[in-house]
């Protein structure tokens, strides 16, 4: 909620190791429509020659010239339009992946055509930007950019027709979603605009994308922005009834209170989403010089606060119960312990990640190669990161996809406290603040260590300017221990493997928690998903002598209320699957014990069993370690054909 100056973390590292992070150089991205209808009206340039069986892969030497270790690789040079034996030779590279996350102009020229298309000035005047995100294309689209325009350059994800390919000279243009918040009608509205590259490379006024559609979506508040927040906390800090009440709790300062506007939820119908509304929670600093302390540790029980965020007004206030304000503690602010009159560990001997040959990765725009695996990355306001077209080159069986997305789309964190305010503590992170609008600007040596390759991120701001992330994402290599090992008892020779894993991660705060959210490749064709919960507890106050049985005492007169964290993934799986294929099924697999019998005489006999879920309503599963559950998503043909081979060569 911090600006992009605010959430900066300092750096802990010598200057001199500045050149380990290389900067992601920006790239005008261009969008593309998700119609299908739009892959009719590509414009062809398909030779007179009869014959178009010919592939117009780019040999083996051009896309070694196109991927380089970390650095970022410029566009190879135009070419002529040639024609070999009835394919079109694409006159130019494509300047942007269909996957790309926008560029800040794109953004630009998106907000500018929403804002032409506003009926009147007083429209135009009230629009507020809550999002601008690429439009994600048809996967149908994303082949072809994949089979011919960008790396991995494989024609064979596009199904093969009579004559061969018909390769059209250019992809169809990018297109932004925005959602626009009126701030006089109190409307949500999403918009689609089309973009084209000589609208990506202008960010001025005159040049415009194409307007496409519009429509308001009733009874729906969307995410509330870091100006609001700040608006919302001077509101309550200038209204005289809440100044009295912390007069009656030895505050006079305003500027020691911290107001955090959180959504009101929906508790009853007074919440309905026809109101744009907040209930804040109260926390107040001492009277420390300290820039880093900690205000979260001492939060003002008993004071209700409702605030129109529409029009920025107190509807209701009440002080209902004078709770003393916890004891100050110079030990709970952020600084080092030896700041504070306390002791830090100062026996950790440094550790230094060198790896003096470079990363083993390489990196192509958002295009990444990795062991085996190859993927894109991409970014939006909500999820954060989001990683495309995942893959595996496996052998002989070439390039196997895996997934064709994956992100956190939602995490919720309900807390247990019954008592006000606590009971309506119930945060939609991503829905309701945005994981990717909330991330760092990471810095090497404190967020991540080794050879670091970074990515910037591109957001709207509230009245539509835009906001660069600097160093977001950041991608680097790990020691993961050991992944294999072996002894022979005989001969006392030992064999072991080390493990090494590819990670792309980025943090996000969203008021007092950070979040990590950690996506790891590892050389066993494992992918691992992990968020590591970091930052401040949110905290009530107690009176004296008093304990809760819905958390836990940390400090005297202060408790943190017992909550829990889900985090929602989404994964578009595509396990050996073509675009447009749908192959794929989920399997789900539990322990059984077999029954005693005649299967089962010595009474020791276990096995996995198999159930295909087959509806969504029938996943609805519960984890049950109990009985090792899992899942398994797998491709339907391919376990038909091991098993015809089982039979065919006398398998069982």
């Amino acid at each position: 909620m911090a600006s992009t100056q605010e959430k900066a973390t300092p750096c802990c590292i010598p200057k001199a190791q500045d050149d380990v992070i290389n900067k992601s150089s920006s790239s005008s991205s261009s969008s593309s429509s998700s119609s299908t209808e739009v892959l009719q009206n590509w414009s062809l340039a398909v030779g007179s020659g009869s014959d178009r069986s010919e592939d117009p892969t780019p040999n083996t030497a051009s896309m070694a010239t196109l991927i380089r270790p970390v650095e970022p690789i410029s566009d190879p040079a135009p070419t002529k339009t040639t024609t070999t034996k009835g394919i079109s030779i694409m006159t130019r590279a494509q300047t942007s992946h269909p996957l790309d996350p926008l560029s800040a102009a794109e953004i630009s020229v998106a907000v500018a055509t929403v804002r032409a298309a506003g009926a009147t000035p007083e429209v135009r005047d009230s629009m507020r930007f809550i999002e601008v995100v690429l439009l994600e294309p048809h996967k149908h689209v994303v082949a072809l950019a994949d089979a011919y325009f960008f790396p991995p350059f494989q024609p064979s994800l596009l199904p093969r027709t009579k004559g061969g390919p018909v390769i059209p000279s250019k992809l169809p243009p990018r297109q932004a979603r925005l959602v626009v918040y009126n701030k006089r009608s109190n409307e949500t509205s999403i918009w689609i605009v089309e973009l084209s590259e000589v609208h990506a490379a202008t960010r001025g006024g005159h040049h415009r994308g194409k307007f496409i559609s519009s429509k308001v979506v009733p009874n729906v508040q969307p995410p509330m922005d870091a100006v609001e927040y700040a608006e919302c906390e001077a509101v309550v800090k200038d209204f005289p009834p809440f100044r009295e009440a912390m007069k009656r709790r030895g505050i006079e300062d305003m500027d020691l209170v911290m107001v955090d506007p959180w959504c009101v939820g929906y508790h009853s119908n007074a919440d309905a989403p026809s109101r744009r509304l907040a209930k804040p929670l109260i926390f107040c600093r001492t009277e420390s010089d300290c820039p880093m302390e900690n205000g979260y540790a001492r939060p003002v029980e008993g004071i209700h606060v409702l605030v129109d965020m529409q029009n920025m007004v107190v509807l209701e206030f009440e002080d209902r119960k004078l709770v003393p304000l916890p004891p100050a503690d110079p030990l709970r602010n952020y600084t080092a312990g030896e700041t504070r009159g306390g002791v830090d560990r100062s026996d950790v001997k440094p550790l230094q990640i060198i790896q003096p040959e470079g990363p083993s990765f390489r990196v192509n725009g958002n295009f990444i190669e990795w062991q085996k695996w190859n993927f894109r990355i991409g970014f939006t306001p909500r999820e954060g990161l989001v990683i495309y077209s995942v893959a595996y080159v496996d052998g002989n069986r070439g390039r196997r996809p895996i997934a064709h997305r994956l992100s956190f789309v939602e995490m919720v964190v309900p807390y247990g406290d019954p008592n006000d305010p606590h009971y309506r503590k119930n945060a939609f992170d991503a829905g309701e603040d945005g994981l990717g609008k909330n991330a760092h600007s990471l810095k090497k040596g404190c967020d991540c260590l080794g050879y670091i390759k970074c990515f910037d991120a591109h957001f709207t701001n509230f009245t539509g300017g835009v906001e660069t992330i600097e160093n977001c994402v950041c991608l680097h290599e790990e020691d993961h221990g050991i992944l294999w090992k072996h002894q022979d008892w005989r001969t006392g020779l030992a064999e072991v493997r080390r493990s090494r894993r590819l990670t792309v991660s980025f943090i996000c705060t969203v008021a007092n928690y950070e979040y990590g959210f950690f996506w790891h490749f590892y050389q066993d064709g494992k992918i691992e998903a992990e968020v590591k919960l970091t930052g401040i507890l949110s905290l009530g106050a107690l009176q004296p002598g008093e304990t809760r049985k819905y958390g836990t005492t940390i400090a005297p007169g202060l408790y943190a209320p017992v909550h829990q964290h889900f985090f929602v993934a989404r994964m578009d799986m595509a396990v050996d699957c073509k675009p447009g294929e749908t192959f794929n099924q989920v399997v789900e697999v539990n322990l059984k014990v077999e029954e005693p019998g005649k299967d089962n005489v010595h009474n020791n006999a276990f096995y996995a069993e198999e159930e295909l879920l087959r509806s969504e309503l029938q996943a609805m599963r519960d984890c049950n370690p109990l009985t090792a559950r899992h899942w398994i998503v797998s491709n339907i043909p391919l376990i038909s054909f091991s098993k015809l081979q089982g039979c065919i060569f006398g398998g069982a």
